[in-house]
This record gives C-alpha cells, structure tokens and sequence, in this order.
C-alpha cells in the first residue's frame, strides 16, 4: 500500500535505478491500496510485476526486482542504493530495516499506515533513528497488524506519496527532510502534527555508528 505511491512517484520523477524487495505475491484483497497491480496480476511475484510495470511508466528509470523478502544479513544489498524507503507492513521487519540502514549508514524514510490514520519520519547517520523512537518491540500478538486492523487505500496513498517526497528531499539534498522529526497524520479529521525527537546516545541501534 505504500510502496506503490513510491514507486509510481519516484519513477515519475526520474530516479536512475529503483530496486523493489518484496517475497509476496498479488492478492486480490490488497487492490484497494496496492495501485501498481491489476486483478490480472493476481497471484504473480510482486517484485517482478512491479518492476516491468514501472518500465513501461518510465522506459528511462532501470529497475532492479528482488523477489524475496529483506533479510538480516542484507546490508551489503542496501549500501548500493543512496536512499532506502521501507514500506513494511509488520512492525518487525520495521526495526530490521531500520538496524540494515543504520548499518548500512544510508538515509531511511519509514512510513505506516492504519485506517485512516498514518505517521512517518527520516532517518539521517548521526540523527535519531527509528528504535530511539521506539525503542520497546511489542510482544507478538498483542498489537494488531495492518491487515487485521484494515487500512483505507487513500490513506495508504497519502503516506506513500508523502514518503516519496521525502525521498526525493533527500536524494536532492533540498528542503527540511523529517529528519529528528515525526509527522503523525489523522486522516478522518485530516489533521497534521509534527512531533519533535531526540537521537538516544544509549540507543542499542545507532550509538555504536555515532561517528559515521
């Protein structure tokens, strides 16, 4: 749901070379967010699917599909983009990307979205990331993932686009990217608030990379 608008937007922009990790297949249940895809599509390995459907949108932008899900031991794969943009849809493969781009020492644009409502924020090396946010994992089954809570499409396309702007803030090196900063977005009473954070010097992620 959010790696669509992603996508589409960082494609339509012209970024060089997008690389799509994603081990899912289309369902038809996630049409309603999942932009990228047709009932056609039902069934087919996500990454490739993608992949070829952002070449025939922008013939200019190269495409890398990997169609397997993001591993622990991926950080080499993520120190060949400039930029990662996690589009995760549980909250531990969160915190897996965000430990890999630490490591990595790349620039992250996290984002999630739930019903109606959706946050996201931009980690930069030296800059808070993602566990000094949150730095307590959730016991499982004790909150509900996306998919048990149901997300609205529209709501997932505005945090996608928002994050592809990000995206593009930071490969351009223009504006104030969500660095240090979370933007928690209500979209049934469409109100915004920006919420300012702090880097953990203590943080079991990124303190051992505070001199990158």
């Amino acid at each position: 749901g959010l790696g669509s608008p992603v996508l589409l937007y960082l494609a339509a922009a012209g970024v060089g070379t997008l690389g799509i990790a994603d081990g899912d297949t289309v369902s038809l249940s996630n049409l309603n967010r999942q932009i990228l895809y047709t009932p056609a599509d039902v069934g087919r390995v996500k990454a490739e699917v993608a992949a070829r459907r952002l070449q025939d949108f922008a013939p200019q932008v190269q495409t890398r599909p990997y169609p397997a899900y993001v591993q622990a031991a991926d950080v080499a794969l993520l120190r060949e983009y400039d930029v990662i943009v996690e589009a995760c849809d549980s909250l531990a493969a969160k915190a897996m990307v965000n430990e890999l781009s630490v490591a990595a020492g790349k620039p992250l644009v996290w984002g999630s979205v739930s019903r109606f409502e959706g946050q996201l924020g931009v980690y930069r090396p030296g800059h808070a990331c993602r566990h000094c946010i949150f730095p307590t994992m959730p016991a499982p089954g004790t909150v509900p993932s996306p998919a048990e809570l149901g997300v609205v499409g529209a709501a997932a396309g505005v945090i996608g686009s928002w994050q592809a702007l990000e995206a593009l803030k930071v490969l351009l090196g223009v504006g104030r990217p969500l660095v240090d900063r979370i933007l928690l977005w209500d979209g049934l009473h469409h109100t915004c608030d920006v919420v300012q954070v702090s880097r953990d010097p203590a943080c079991a992620v990124c303190a051992a990379h505070s001199a990158d």
